[in-house]
């Protein structure tokens, strides 16, 4: 793997010299954008607007627009803008995991300590560990500043980049009704269903992705000349009037497999 940023822990006093890895990796189908007329490859250029001349890469530069035109920046001046949270990862709360809500994680990255930190980042995953705690702390990366938590996983630290609050838009504009007439036993109904598709111990590694396979056989077949068949389906929504028979229905129907299973 190759590391997308190096840097340092702040913990407290120490420093632990450590490196980032991206955790996930993408498993889409490598698609190109063709012209219909005759297959080719459409490609995109980086075009000067004054000169209509291509602009090779080394020569762009970012710049920021004011009234008076733009204000170039250069890797120096990102850097100056927050020196220490260009090289360090400030720890400064340390949080129960369920103190922050599900909407504010964007990102994992794996974290492995650079020469000198092995005992200092081992202390910091194994103290987490034990505590039970999230470390909440900030950094730059690429110009701009990211907020993020630290906890253990596996057998490293798995940085985990978060949107900060003000980016999460509210809901206030959302068509939800105050309330709706629901009777106790569609509840209950409800939630003899959910304790029904509760398993005794739940992975995700059972859930695969079946929609790029199922892509990909449509691209064997039609590479082989053949017209692909697709499968109807018609999408019904649930009306309240048989909320009550189709809860009932989904219990049955999965209670009925657990007897099959068994």
């Amino acid at each position: 793997m190759r590391a997308i940023w190096s840097g340092a822990i702040g913990f407290g006093l120490i420093n632990i010299p450590i490196k980032m890895y991206s955790a996930v990796q993408s498993d889409d189908v490598d698609l190109d954008m063709l012209d219909k007329h005759d297959n080719a490859n459409i490609c995109y250029l980086r075009i000067n607007e004054k000169t209509g001349e291509e602009v090779a890469y080394g020569d762009i530069v970012k710049g920021y627009k004011t009234s008076n035109g733009y204000v170039v920046l250069s890797d120096k001046d990102f850097e100056a803008a927050s020196p220490k949270k260009s090289q360090v990862v400030e720890l400064d709360a340390f949080v129960a995991e369920d103190e922050i809500g599900a909407a504010y994680y964007e990102a994992p990255y794996f974290l492995e300590p650079a020469k000198g930190g092995e005992k200092a980042f081992l202390l910091l995953r194994d103290a987490l560990e034990k505590a039970g705690k999230m470390a909440v702390g900030s950094f730059v990366m690429r110009g701009k500043e990211h907020l993020c938590v630290l906890k253990p996983y596996e057998n490293t630290i798995m940085l985990l980049r978060l949107r900060f609050a003000e980016e999460i838009k509210a809901t206030d504009g959302l068509n939800i009704p105050a309330k709706a007439s629901i009777k106790p036993n569609e509840l209950e109904m409800a939630m003899n269903l959910i304790d029904a598709l509760t398993p005794k111990k739940f992975s995700l590694e059972k859930y695969k992705d079946t929609y790029h396979a199922a892509l990909m056989k449509i691209i064997e077949q039609k590479e082989k000349g053949k017209k692909p068949k697709a499968p109807s389906f018609k999408l019904v929504t649930s009306k309240s009037k048989d909320l009550m028979a189709q809860l009932k229905a989904s219990l049955e129907e999965k209670q009925g497999k657990k007897k099959k299973a068994a």
